[in-house]
């Protein structure tokens, strides 16, 4: 995989400035009930509550970083190379049965894409950064597989 930004489809540019934006809500709601400095927290049940939703505000925050820097990257990236497999590539594959496949890498799961392959899945990562030829090699439940590259289109 390379070092610079990564392209991203545009359904899943939109998907995370909807996530983002539902965060946000989300994190607005939660970071209201949280105590200032000068209330008091009552028993320790509410010392407890009080650190469960700062927690998850701090957990919040963390996933909108992620996302905000996702989202800025993905700005400057372009279009998905035809050279190598990165995120928004569509990789026709060989498996060792012989049947071929052709999948789209993704970042974001979509029950409506069967084709898809997330990056971070066995299949996805295995074949990001591979060209036309070579062969992945990936975990599955059954042991580890193989799988030859055949193509890669943007």
């Amino acid at each position: 995989m390379t070092d610079g930004p990564q392209p991203i489809s545009a359904d899943a540019l939109r998907a995370l400035r909807r996530e983002l934006a539902e965060l946000r809500t989300e994190r607005a709601a939660v970071a209201v009930t949280l105590r200032g400095e000068d209330d008091a927290v009552g028993d320790r049940a509410d010392e407890a509550d009080e650190l469960q939703r700062a927690d998850e505000v701090a957990r919040l925050d963390e996933r909108i970083a992620r996302i905000e820097e996702r989202v800025r990257g993905a700005a400057g990236a372009g279009a998905p190379s035809t050279d190598a497999v990165g995120v928004g590539s569509t990789v026709t594959v060989r498996f060792e049965d012989g049947g071929e496949s052709t999948v789209h890498v993704g970042e974001l799961a979509d029950a409506d894409d069967p084709a898809l392959v997330t990056s971070d899945s066995p299949l996805g990562s295995a074949l990001l950064g591979r060209r036309a030829g070579d062969t992945v090699t990936y975990r599955t439940p059954g042991g580890p597989m193989n799988a030859v590259v055949v193509s890669v289109d943007a």
